[in-house]
């Protein structure tokens, strides 16, 4: 029987406003616990909330950028729940008006696009921050004491829906690797998982290829990187298969994933809408954004990472792997686009520049002006030292770059100058040459790497392998 796992997300995103959702509290991340309080976040009697417009223009802009329609009227809710780390009870949040619903982003793949639909982009409060003492690696299960740091109650959150559009660990995976690097560009969140401002959960279910419905979901919390998440994923599919085929039925609950030991205790049973008592937060008025609001954030989008990565694909041909690790950096697809568009192909130019500058340079800023200068010294390097190469890519972060001096420093590929040096070098190691015409042909680098250093390193290396293969081969 082949079974088809059915995959939706929810990803938290730290907005990095100044101040908290509903109070003028900073956000701070690692300030002493419970020093960045006030009664409005520690639920005091009397306290009221006041809405943080930045954090509300944040969410419109992400909302644009997923392609999610933004509403007329979002009505934020009271999400009743009783935990430690909510110190009044409910959460503010939104429910059935929230505002960014029914977008759409694809998500190019190495077998095709994959339109993943976004149920809604809703905005809240994050809770505090709950301090397990004594478990392993910091976690609920075998802690001894947990404790409550406040400084995180109330920093503005989005929180983003997908549809159960997604069919494998890896789609789920560059999904959010694409979702982060939307939010960083957009420059409402840095999304660092490593300080919380970047959380998500799994939602997996599996079905018999070819059936409809959807089947009992699992939701796995505690997802703290792409790759956890992708081995979480992998395990609960693997799991679920193995009850169905046994006979038995998947129960509806929470899971703790634990990358320790990759294994994913039961938590609780998986809430659903009713259990939270949604009503209309009745301290604050509904969010009307003003379509002159709305306009204005559509047209301050940069292009997308998902978009540039579609170019990269589609157009410029480049596989998946060398798209994804240029597309990670915008810099560097502009450098790439401008040496590509001089005549250089796309192939050779990711190649070159993964390799060649980008290992070498954090801040590709200052290349970006020199491309028309790089075009000429990759239009001639087959031609170049070794040396007079390198040198080229060490200084194209400089002022004033010139092609001209490195690409003068021609390589020697003159037959007549390079055959007696070859010969020589072949006299000179018969035992290796032996070796080389009883099998072992890594031994060529061997030779190249002797004449190399013979000629000082300004043969040509395209001409010398082609002249030690004709002569060992002979």
């Amino acid at each position: 029987m082949t079974w088809e796992p059915v995959i939706g997300l929810e990803i938290h995103v730290h907005l990095k406003t100044r101040t908290k959702m509903f109070c003028r509290c900073p956000v701070a991340y690692f300030e002493p616990p419970n020093t960045q309080t006030c009664p409005v976040c520690l639920a005091l009697p009397g306290s009221l909330p006041v809405p943080n417009r930045k954090a509300v223009e944040w969410t419109v802009l992400l909302g644009l950028a997923l392609g999610c329609e933004i509403a007329a009227h979002a009505v934020f809710h009271r999400k009743n729940y009783f935990y430690p780390d909510n110190a009044k009870g409910y959460q503010i949040s939104q429910y059935d008006e929230p505002l960014c619903v029914n977008g759409s982003v694809p998500v190019p793949g190495p077998d095709g696009d994959i339109e993943v639909g976004i149920v809604r982009a809703h905005l809240e409060e994050d809770a505090a921050k709950t301090v397990h003492v004594g478990g392993a690696e910091g976690r609920i299960h075998g802690a001894e004491s947990s404790l409550v740091d406040f400084n995180r109650a109330g920093t503005p959150l989005v929180e983003i829906v997908t549809a159960p559009d997604l069919r494998s660990s890896e789609d789920a995976k560059r999904f959010l690797q694409l979702l982060r690097q939307t939010v960083v560009e957009l420059g409402i969140s840095d999304a660092e998982m490593e300080k919380g401002s970047l959380r998500f959960d799994v939602n997996v279910s599996v079905r018999e290829a070819g059936e409809r419905g959807f089947r009992t979901r699992t939701e796995l919390k505690n997802m703290n990187s792409f790759n956890f998440a992708a081995k979480g994923i992998e395990r609960e599919i693997r799991r679920q298969i193995e009850i169905y085929e046994s006979g038995g039925e998947v129960e509806q609950e929470t899971l703790h994933f634990d990358p320790g030991n990759e294994s994913a205790p039961p938590l609780r049973s998986k809430e659903e809408a009713q259990d939270y008592r949604y009503f209309p937060e009745p301290d604050l008025v509904p969010l009307e954004p003003e379509r002159e609001l709305v306009e204005r954030l559509k047209g301050e989008l940069p292009e997308s990472p998902i978009t540039r990565l579609e170019r990269l694909l589609k157009d410029r041909g480049l596989e998946i792997r060398d798209a994804e690790a240029l597309n990670a950096n915008p810099l560097a697809v502009k450098l790439f686009e401008a040496i590509h568009a001089g005549g250089i192909p796309a192939a050779e130019t990711a190649s070159f520049l993964l390799n060649n500058v980008m290992p070498q340079f954090e801040d590709l800023s200052p290349i970006v002006p020199n491309a028309n200068e790089i075009v000429k010294v990759l239009r001639e390097r087959e031609h170049l030292t070794r040396g007079a190469f390198d040198e080229a890519v060490a200084a194209s972060a400089t002022s004033g770059y010139a092609a001209l001096q490195f690409t003068e420093r021609v390589a020697i590929a003159d037959v007549s100058e390079l055959d007696p040096v070859i010969d020589r070098i072949l006299s000179e190691n018969e035992q290796q040459v032996e070796a080389y015409r009883g099998g072992k042909e890594g031994l060529l680098g061997f030779f190249v790497g002797q004449v190399m250093k013979e000629t000082g390193g300004k043969a040509n290396p395209q001409v010398v392998n082609e002249r030690l293969r004709e002569k060992l081969e002979a």
